[in-house]
């Protein structure tokens, strides 16, 4: 019996110190556009014209509608135990003194994670959403811009989110965490 590839070669998990000191080696660097899911550095799509307008005007509209009721991230990442470091396109966190200044957002900070899917809408669909139910993260949402419809997940469990439906009115969504919150989000596909 021959030995296969998969035989001799074992895949290495990279944990999130691992990846951090790559980017203070400079092996990595801001523009690269990656992040740690699972152990695994992935690299993400470029962000189109409807993706950026669409992350924009959520994060505007929960700026003005929230203001210093919670920390508003745009981009940036989160930490996800050992080994995951994503980048949700809108994470609102409870507020904090420091910005988070001292260490990443952990589940337990974040009220709601917003990923906005142009081109990467399974990934995002079958890949991040998990990793944020399993992690404990109370909801999530995702703006499916191809097919120009808003989920929300909610309810959170090992294997995914229990309570998953479309927004049936964009013009008043409500984070579950923040229910005196409602924002418009008609104009999101243009």
């Amino acid at each position: 019996m021959s030995a296969t590839a998969e035989d001799l070669y074992h895949r290495y998990r990279f944990s999130v110190d691992d990846y951090l000191r790559m980017g203070e080696a400079g092996i990595l660097g801001e523009e690269d556009r990656v992040e740690l899911i699972d152990g695994e550095i992935l690299s993400m799509p470029p962000i189109g014209t409807p993706h950026a307008g669409a992350v924009k005007r959520i994060a505007n509209l929960f700026a003005r509608r929230l203001g210093e009721r919670v920390v508003l991230s745009v981009q940036d990442p989160i930490r996800i135990g050992d080994f995951s470091l994503p980048q949700p396109d809108i994470a609102l966190l409870r507020p904090r003194e420091d910005f988070y200044a001292s260490a990443y957002p952990a589940p337990d900070d974040i009220l709601l994670v917003v990923e906005v899917a142009e081109s990467s809408v399974r990934y995002d669909r079958d890949k991040k959403l998990p990793l944020y139910a399993a992690a404990g993260i109370a909801e999530s949402w995702l703006v499916d811009i191809p097919a120009r419809k808003l989920m929300l997940y909610r309810e959170p469990a090992a294997d995914g989110y229990r309570a998953v439906a479309e927004a049936a009115d964009l013009g008043r969504v409500t984070p579950a965490a923040l229910p005196e919150c409602a924002i418009d989000l008609r104009g999101l596909f243009g």
